[in-house]
């Protein structure tokens, strides 16, 4: 296993972009390459850096207050009569543990909340707040493995479902410019001007081989 992996092992999965990384697995490796400190997880603790001293063989040093302070695992709370059900907060949280419509109301599934506070930002009228689970427990004390755990396979199949999304909306594009582009005079007012047809075939001929050199970086 790569020192990289044993990192993320031993992050607690919260996902909150704390630590300057867009995620825990992110941070892992700018730890195994050197370029980020082990005392940049808030959600850890002290206990966090101790777990990460001991595997990178750095010094044990106290949280940079820069990534924030060690505090007691929160979850989000939704005042469902104040929620306009933007979704707005759905598309930010790393464990899709907001569940919702648009314009229904949403609320939060406590137990696959990280209490990341990517949500709070996110929310247009302010109806999202933080609740203490514990206010004796920080760190890993307060947030057990069991947890990181539940919560990095959550977020993993997030990202999963995001990626197969995004490849579901290119392909219905190109199957739309393909069907276009085999009848442009059809779709193109003024046919009798060649140029406009012209111009037009271009472009979605580029934007096609744009499309297909995005999905060949992909695979």
């Amino acid at each position: 296993m790569s020192l990289a992996q044993q990192l993320n092992d031993a992050l607690p999965q919260t996902q909150c972009t704390r630590c300057g990384y867009p995620d825990c697995q992110r941070y892992a490796e700018a730890m195994a390459l050197g370029e980020a400190g082990i005392n940049q997880c808030p959600p850890g603790g002290q206990e966090g850096v101790v777990r990460l001293a001991a595997l990178t063989g750095q010094p044990v040093t106290p949280l940079n207050p820069d990534n924030g302070l060690e505090g007691p695992r929160t979850i989000a709370i939704i005042d469902e009569a104040w929620c306009i059900g933007c979704t707005l907060c759905i598309g930010v949280c790393p464990t899709d543990a907001i569940v919702g419509a648009n314009k229904r109301m949403h609320t939060v599934i406590e137990s696959y909340c990280t209490g990341c506070e990517l949500c709070i930002p996110a929310c247009p009228v302010d109806c999202i707040s933080l609740e203490p689970v514990d206010l004796d427990l920080s760190g890993w004390a307060a947030w057990p493995q069991h947890l990181a755990d539940l919560a990095r396979t959550r977020y993993d199949a997030r990202q999963i479902r995001l990626q197969r999304e995004a490849a579901e909306h290119d392909q219905r594009l190109q199957a739309k410019a393909l069907k276009k582009l085999a009848d442009l005079p059809a779709h193109t007012k003024g046919t009798e001007h060649a140029p406009e047809v012209d111009r037009k075939r271009a472009i979605i001929e580029a934007a096609l081989a744009k499309a297909k050199a995005r999905h060949a970086t992909k695979t």
